[in-house]
């Protein structure tokens, strides 16, 4: 659906006090809705799908009737008028007997998104009832995409404050210290999957706006050490390429009230020894642990290009060929 830009003038309200102190009422606006809000002057300009611009414009008009007849603005009379906004996306609720196909997982810029197969529904499921899960399988099968929506339904929902999206800055082929450019350029190329799932979902503007005030951070791997992540929802993608050091430092960085998705494939790794690889064994080590749980894809579940299943079985068939031609020179 088209989007479409409202302006609200504030001619009797102090902006400031609407808005709360160090823009706190602001940020708790734009994390509960997807469209981007703009101060510019005394107008604030909101931009997004028709029916949620008009949830903001009331929201908006709420706070100013409520500050005109107390005098001042307080957080909990933003969340009370935040729980009676009408959202455009229903909240994510139930288990592993409620979660279907059906279910709203986000509201994105183009399309609602939902599980695509029962691997995904699955994902969904344990996410909402654990506060660590690993998603496992090929590419393609919208593991990182499926964890960035949780993400962003979750700081929707006001059930975190920031998230946190990283992945290891593993040279396949390059080195990162022969890439053009600055760090941030550097480690881009790592970061773009990421990037993409989220302005596939929120619009670049949003998105900015979100980065600029740290309620979204991606970062590389290795920026995450010495950090403690309280009340947030944390994604590690690619973990495959992680080592086990790695692995449980990013692990130990989870905090209260947090949340956190571990992606990858463990076909995929390109460290240099593949017995590295902090994903291969973590299941032996954290399986009986209670709230961490494991989902596991395979190229049924593949939701890319029709080829994309094709060339995985593809892959998988000559590697068994290799391996058994092997195996015979050895007899």
């Amino acid at each position: 659906m088209d989007s479409i830009e409202k302006k609200v003038k504030i001619n009797e309200t102090d902006l400031s006090e609407l808005l709360g102190y160090n823009d706190l009422y602001l940020t708790m606006l734009e994390s509960r809705f997807q469209s981007s809000i703009t101060v510019r002057g005394d107008t604030i300009i909101i931009r997004g799908e028709p029916s949620e611009v008009k949830v903001i414009e009331k929201t908006l008009n709420e706070l100013q009737y409520i500050l005109s007849r107390k005098g001042m603005l307080t957080s909990d009379d933003v969340n009370a008028v935040l729980q009676f906004a009408d959202s455009t996306m229903p909240q994510v609720q139930g288990n592993a007997s409620t979660i279907s196909l059906n279910t709203v997982v986000l509201a994105g810029k183009r399309e609602s998104i939902k599980p695509r197969n029962q691997h995904q529904a699955e994902m969904v499921s344990k996410v909402l009832d654990n506060d660590l899960v690993f998603a496992i399988g090929p590419a393609g099968t919208g593991k990182t995409y499926l964890a960035v929506a949780l993400a962003l339904a979750a700081l929707k929902n006001n059930e975190v404050t920031r998230i946190v999206l990283s992945r290891p800055a593993v040279e396949a082929g390059e080195s990162l210290g022969f890439l053009p450019g600055d760090l941030s350029e550097k480690v881009d190329p790592y970061l773009r999957p990421l990037l993409d799932a989220i302005t596939d979902m929120v619009s670049a503007e949003k998105f900015k706006s979100m980065s600029e005030k740290r309620i979204i951070e991606i970062v590389p791997l290795a920026y995450m050490r010495g950090r403690t992540l309280n009340n947030s929802f944390i994604i590690l993608d690619e973990a495959q390429n992680a080592t086990r050091t790695q692995m449980k430092m990013f692990l130990t960085r989870l905090g209260r009230n947090s949340k956190c998705i571990v992606t990858g494939d463990i076909t995929q790794i390109d460290l240099p020894y593949k017995k590295d690889s902090g994903l291969v064994d973590v299941e032996r080590i954290l399986q009986s642990i209670p709230g961490i749980e494991f989902v596991y894809f395979d190229k049924t579940d593949v939701v890319r290009h029709r080829l994309v299943a094709d060339i995985i079985h593809a892959y998988d068939m000559n590697d068994l060929a290799i391996h058994g031609s092997n195996e015979k020179s050895q007899e």
